[in-house]
């Protein structure tokens, strides 16, 4: 299975459906709440490529985006695959 990390903050509706999606696929994940800022939000800006807003998700530090792009891929029945590798 894959390593799948999720940066969000706490009131994050978008958060909330990205992590719901993956919880449908009974996938596993790391998140990161960076509601108060701090390292862990430079680091998801450093990582994600100057994005700055939530959530930013990886998949085996493969940088997806956000949720738009998280649903985007399963639509297109790509994610399962990512997921699995």
């Amino acid at each position: 299975m894959s390593k799948v990390e999720i940066y969000t903050k706490f009131t994050c509706g978008f958060c909330f459906r990205a992590k719901a999606l993956l919880e449908s696929k009974n996938v596993s994940f790391e998140e990161t709440d960076i509601t108060m800022g701090g390292k862990k939000r430079e680091e998801m800006i450093q990582r994600s490529g100057g994005r700055m807003t939530v959530p930013q998700i990886f998949i085996d530090d493969l940088h997806i985006g956000g949720s738009d792009e998280l649903s985007a891929l399963d639509q297109a029945g790509k994610l399962d695959a990512l997921l699995a590798s």
